[in-house]
């Protein structure tokens, strides 16, 4: 029995730096034993199936895999099937109402919890919200992350140590959730 997992690598191809090429990435995880795998977009999606495995173990072993190509160390998560389908369902907004670029979430290493959030005052960045969920924060920002004050705001609040998060727009997120369920 295999079970698909995505792997979510975190800062790679932004700026013309820390260049990670999706073909690249696909031999890489191919080379580990991974089926089946696929990339989405350059910004570091990809999804295989594994035997059953811990995340962080499958994890440890991907980003050992790319310091080992690449010459740089690269955080990623990775999270199975299951996982990523209930995060999209227990998505607290009308996420069919919106267009993808306004809604995101971060995936993080761990659970965060809400004190990490401490002062930070929900009114003073409305109409943008956010809302925790299991290793998770949604954020609505209606006109998009690149100009969310409260992005910049939840961005500069402190993770608990060797605490990993990465971000995707909610269209990546469907994607992701059906390329690990196709």
């Amino acid at each position: 029995m295999t079970v698909m997992y995505a792997a979510l690598l975190r800062g790679i191809n932004v700026g013309g730096r820390r260049k990670v090429p999706m073909a690249e990435l696909r031999e890489v995880l191919g080379g580990l034993g991974y089926g089946g795998v696929r990339t989405h977009l350059q910004s570091g999606n990809a999804v295989f199936a594994s035997q059953p495995r811990d995340e962080d173990d499958l994890r440890a072993e991907i980003e050992a895999a790319l310091l080992d190509r690449f010459g740089f160390a690269t955080e990623c998560l990775v999270r199975d099937a299951p996982y990523l389908k209930a995060v999209m369902d227990a998505c607290p907004f009308d996420a069919g109402s919106l267009e993808g670029r306004q809604l995101h979430v971060t995936y993080y290493s761990r659970p965060v919890g809400p004190e990490r959030l401490d002062g930070i005052d929900p009114a003073a960045f409305l109409p943008e919200e956010f809302r925790l969920g299991d290793r998770a924060l949604y954020l609505y920002a209606p006109d998009g992350v690149g100009r969310s004050a409260l992005a910049q705001a939840l961005e500069k609040r402190a993770l608990p140590a060797g605490t990993v998060a990465t971000s995707r727009n909610w269209n990546t997120v469907v994607k992701l959730v059906e390329l690990t369920h196709a």
